[in-house]
């Protein structure tokens, strides 16, 4: 219903916090007395932070703070969202326990607008974003064990059925991979001298070759599954003072992205990029370990650590994929020595994993 879509701050109200909070179960027993609000902006969103108070009455939860989060999905330029975000919270993980999501109280997502909004767990008074703290083994591990009870929910063919979700076709691989290739000459024209003497080579050859191995791996399902996709320090949220719990926030897929993939791509998504390159290859198999060993608790029994190591060493050459998009279009000059950091990364781990052997004549 398009009325249920939140599009502006100036349409919530003391009787629309009630209703969502009633629905969900939050709020049992009386009513919001009043709220306030705390408006600010995300990259792809308009976000407001509520300070609730309740009358004397009331009874449940009760959450004190709650994070309104509202999506224009029509960004133009192959880069539409579309309801997976409300999908997340309210549908994919409700009956996964342990899932390392935020409550959420409320969503609705309209096509018709192009708009959706979701009603969160505020938790800025004890988590910051991941990018905030230097990463830990503490937190690698944490990050593997919510990862692969995502994962498990949605693992394989017959899950990802009744998920209504299917694997990706060679041509949507192709697109994936065809739409990070606009970035590669900009990089090489302005960056060269700060890459490897044999990265320029190695580039080519892993966007000739690569995807491939990609499309040939997607005949054995074993191993897919809904992925986040997008793991990265600034959507993970981490206690201030310690490592546990976190969340994993803004599952937001654009058009030409991959959502039904090899788990462990989130697992390469999350370390390969943000993480100093000695920092990853100190924690790196502890924390694919660590994942494995999950995955087993969640009844995964059937996926060896030799087919996961494989698949990761598959999944980081996407990672190359991903920092070349950063650099297509306008590039922000504010940003760019950042995403050449992560670009530099994704090829030094490429090095480290002899990832290139995966796209020789042997392919796994």
């Amino acid at each position: 219903m398009l009325e249920n879509v939140i599009t502006s701050i100036d349409q919530v109200s003391t009787k629309w916090i009630t209703s969502a909070l009633v629905r969900s179960g939050a709020l049992t027993h009386g009513t919001v007395s009043s709220f306030e609000i705390d408006a600010g902006k995300g990259n792809w969103s308009t976000n407001a932070s509520l300070i609730i108070r309740y009358t004397e009455d009331a009874e449940g939860l009760l959450p004190q703070r709650l994070f309104l989060k509202m999506v224009d999905t029509n960004l133009g330029n192959n880069q539409d969202f579309d309801e997976s975000e409300v999908s997340y919270y309210t549908q994919d993980y409700v009956d996964t326990s342990g899932a390392p999501l935020l409550q959420c109280y409320d969503a609705g997502y309209s096509k018709e607008l192009k708009r959706y909004h979701i009603l969160l767990d505020d938790v800025a008074q004890t988590h910051v974003e991941a990018a905030a703290k230097e990463p830990t083994l503490e937190y690698g591990t944490a990050l593997a064990e919510g990862l692969a009870v995502l994962h498990a929910r949605w693992w394989g063919a017959q899950h990802l059925s009744k998920a209504r979700v299917s694997m990706h076709s060679a041509s949507q691989i192709q697109n994936f991979v065809d739409t990070t290739t606009l970035g590669v000459e900009y990089l090489l024209s302005r960056f060269s001298s700060e890459m490897k003497p044999h990265w320029q080579g190695v580039l080519y050859e892993l966007f000739a070759k690569h995807p491939q191995a990609m499309i040939q791996r997607t005949r054995n399902p074993n191993g897919f599954t809904l992925i986040h996709g997008d793991v990265g320090s600034r959507n993970v949220l981490v206690p201030q003072q310690s490592d546990r719990p976190i969340y994993i926030i803004d599952r937001q897929p654009f058009q030409w992205a991959l959502t039904t993939w090899l788990g462990v791509y989130d697992i390469a998504y999350a370390i390969v990029l943000d993480w100093e390159t000695e920092t990853r290859r100190k924690y790196e198999n502890i924390i694919l370990q660590r994942y494995h060993e999950y995955l087993i608790q969640k009844g995964i029994l059937d996926y060896s650590w030799e087919q996961l190591v494989n698949d990761y060493r598959l999944c980081v050459p996407m990672c190359v994929y991903i920092t070349t998009e950063l650099f297509r279009g306008d590039v922000n000059e504010r940003w760019i020595h950042v995403c050449l950091q992560m670009f530099q990364r994704a090829l030094t781990t490429c090095d480290d994993l002899d990832c290139n052997v995966l796209w020789q004549d042997n392919l796994p």
